[in-house]
């Protein structure tokens, strides 16, 4: 499971052969992918993805900061395609994130530890 729009149908509890949102979705996956961008993560020029796009394709060379990305993308999304209707959980994925935003940008950029 190493494509980008599968894995995060996946968190999103959505089959992979159920396209409906797949368009909905891509649009957030990019709209997340801009953040990171502006967070020091990933290629210099950007990066967009399609139906077909993996993981690799956008980190290849380090499984550490790819996993952060990974759950960071799959909780953005969540929150924008299908928020919770519970301040509680809004509340727990927000910190995550923002804890998530903290430890990637302190990893491509130690200085900003302290």
């Amino acid at each position: 499971m190493d494509g980008i729009l599968t894995s995060v149908k996946k968190l999103l509890g959505i089959a992979e052969e159920y396209t409906q949102f797949d368009a909905d979705i891509l649009i957030h996956i990019n709209s997340v992918f801009l953040t990171l961008h502006e967070l020091g993560i990933g290629p210099d020029e950007g990066f967009a993805v399609d139906e077909y796009t993996t993981w690799t394709d956008y980190i290849s060379d380090n499984t550490l900061l790819l996993n952060a990305v990974k759950t960071y993308m799959c909780l953005k999304v969540k929150m924008l395609f299908d928020p919770s209707l519970t301040s509680s959980v809004t509340d727990l994925m927000k910190e995550e994130v923002k804890e998530l935003e903290w430890r990637m940008n302190v990893f491509v950029d130690p200085s900003t530890s302290s």
